[in-house]
């Protein structure tokens, strides 16, 4: 599978997913290794069963919100231009304020952009809205049926709070 990675994926492609998500040359090459691993089908993409044969996303209790991520709403494949994309949202958030470039666009793992991504997390009907009720889903979800009312509440302040630092 090494041999395939990195006769398939050309230096220019590296130089372009490197400035787009801030991942390193040679974590761009061993996660294209990882991603043609999982792609069973030979066909450059991964659909959601090529996940669910992680087994660290089958134990997550987000696992299967976890995967959603890496599918735009209507897709049902994802290539590795956009598996990295996703990826990005999960690398640290590195403060270069100094060197910002005014111009260039928020980098995916800034602090703004995890925010939104983890929305997306808890938005589970996709309508720009956490109501209590998916609050309350994906509370389930990571801590089993025993949520407590006061553990919800609590978390809406929380979310209240973030929002409020958030738009303001």
């Amino acid at each position: 599978m090494g041999s395939r990675a990195s006769t398939l994926l050309r230096e220019e492609e590296i130089e372009e997913i490197k400035k787009e998500t801030g991942f390193s040359h040679s974590q761009i090459t061993r996660l294209y290794s990882r991603f043609t691993s999982l792609d069973k089908g030979e066909n450059g993409t991964l659909s959601r069963e090529d996940f669910q044969r992680i087994p660290e996303l089958a134990i997550n209790p987000l696992g299967d919100r976890i995967i959603n991520a890496f599918f735009p709403e209507g897709e049902d494949q994802v290539n590795f231009r956009g598996f990295m994309r996703t990826l990005a949202h999960f690398r640290p958030i590195e403060d270069n304020e100094k060197n910002k470039d005014p111009t260039a666009s928020e980098p995916l793992n800034s602090r703004t952009n995890k925010l939104l991504f983890a929305f997306q997390l808890y938005d589970l009907d996709r309508d720009d809205k956490i109501s209590r009720d998916e609050l309350l889903q994906v509370l389930r979800m990571m801590v089993g049926v025993n949520v407590i009312l006061f553990q919800v509440l609590w978390m809406m302040v929380g979310v209240n709070v973030i929002y409020s630092r958030f738009s303001g």
